[in-house]
């Protein structure tokens, strides 16, 4: 069952998106600020009392909202109906593919619009490094490289959690990727506070990062894509963004990486993949290459509960 229920909410996503108010994450990130503001030790404190509190604030976050997600999956089981549609609810909140290509499309538009500007401004909207002085190819190369990654993380590590532990699972994954995303920067007041936060993540993203840097070079038929996973990823300072950027961008024939500005700061990055730097179409390019490896997640995991059915009516 687990392979229809997750194309009814990849099928929900298509059709609604992200909810325009109410989305229950942006309630858990009101919530997880106002965790940090009580929880955080400032800065004269020591790494490893950071470190704690940080952990301390990772358990409050997450553990509470798995655990009524496992009463609520528990209450509605009599219900099968129920119980099915609360799975498809809560996984259709716990991925934003929708999203990511809506974010993504309005930066080609403006690109091709040759509105430089107003692509500043949508591609700040889906990476933290600082976008005012980027110019067209570098706003592209950004976008596909948000596309790339966030594939993983928005759609494929949820996906795997679900397949896996149910919604419980998803909603956690999603819960720790939040938890990253506002607390996992290398800065003066995260990087210890923010270590937990950014090490788990870092473990719950390991297998579903490698999935998705393989689906990337199935779903391009490339070679290409595996060897620069194999042989360039390991350099990326990120042990999950490496291999899933390395493979898009091989699948891609692109050149990703190289300098970016973050929080200020001039940060020299290793490139990824081969051939050209990106241009305004590769952004389409890198959707369409997301979509193909989803279809390839769907076609497994029905073939995986086909194969699951036929051997439990076997044993029966």
């Amino acid at each position: 069952m687990s392979a229809l229920l997750i194309a009814a909410a990849v099928a929900v996503d298509a059709a609604l998106g992200e909810p325009r108010r109410g989305h229950p994450l942006v309630g858990f990130g009101r919530y997880a600020n106002w965790l940090e503001k009580k929880l955080h030790p400032g800065p004269l404190a020591s790494p490893q009392q950071a470190r704690w509190r940080g952990a301390l604030a990772v358990l409050l976050a997450v553990l509470p909202l798995t655990l009524l997600t496992i009463a609520l999956c528990h209450f509605t089981a009599r219900w099968p109906l129920v119980a099915a549609a609360l799975q498809v609810v809560l996984l259709y909140f716990t991925i934003g593919h929708r999203s990511l290509h809506e974010h993504a499309r309005a930066v080609w538009l403006a690109l091709r619009h040759e509105d430089i500007s107003g692509a500043r401004v949508a591609v700040g909207r889906i990476v933290s490094r600082n976008c005012s002085a980027m110019d067209d190819h570098q706003i592209a190369a950004a976008t596909v490289e948000s596309v790339l990654e966030n594939g993983s993380d928005a759609v494929f590590g949820a996906l795997f959690w679900f397949a896996v532990l149910g919604a419980p699972g998803a909603v956690a994954y999603r819960l720790i990727n939040t938890l990253d995303a506002m607390w996992g920067y290398r800065t003066p007041r995260h990087l210890h506070f923010g270590y937990c936060a950014a090490k788990l993540d870092d473990a719950v993203n390991w297998l579903p990062a490698r999935l998705t840097a393989l689906s990337y070079a199935l779903a391009a038929g490339s070679l290409t894509a595996l060897r620069c996973w194999q042989q360039q990823a390991s350099a990326w300072d990120s042990p999950n963004g490496g291999p899933v950027m390395a493979a898009g961008a091989g699948a891609l024939g692109l050149r990703l990486g190289g300098a970016a500005r973050y929080h200020g700061q001039l940060k020299h990055r290793p490139p990824l993949g081969i051939g050209r730097t990106p241009r305004t179409e590769d952004i389409r390019s890198a959707l369409s290459l997301l979509l193909r490896a989803l279809s390839i997640w769907m076609v497994v995991l029905m073939l995986i509960d086909f194969v699951a059915t036929r051997g439990g009516a076997g044993h029966a």
